[in-house]
């Protein structure tokens, strides 16, 4: 089950189901209210998000497109272990601006 929540201007997407080809259609309608209001700050926290697979990847390329093309970005926060070396691996790391924690990735748009 994934959430939005607002903090200030920036969106925060959270979630405990893993980033996958079954999740990402729940996950892209929660991403539709970031999106109308000027800008779109994002920030995914991914603490409870055991893992990604392909579709999961693709959907965040995409959504970190999609912002940028609005003048905005997602960045994320909180990577479990495993979803960190997923990252690594597929060396997406170099694609997302990526914090420790929530409260970091939400104040860097402040910057």
């Amino acid at each position: 089950m994934f959430e939005c929540s607002k903090q200030g201007s920036v969106f925060v997407l959270a979630g405990n189901d893993p980033l996958s080809r079954d999740h990402t259609v729940e996950l892209a309608g929660h991403c539709e209210k970031c999106f109308g209001h000027g800008q779109p700050k994002i920030v995914f926290d991914l603490r409870n998000i055991p893992l990604f697979d392909s579709a999961g990847l693709e959907f965040l390329l995409d959504l970190r497109d999609r912002c940028l093309q609005h003048g905005g970005a997602i960045h994320l926060a909180s990577l479990s272990p495993l979803c960190s070396e997923i990252l690594q691996a597929t060396e997406l790391d170099r694609d997302f601006a990526i914090f420790d924690d929530v409260v970091s990735a939400v104040g860097s748009f402040s910057r």
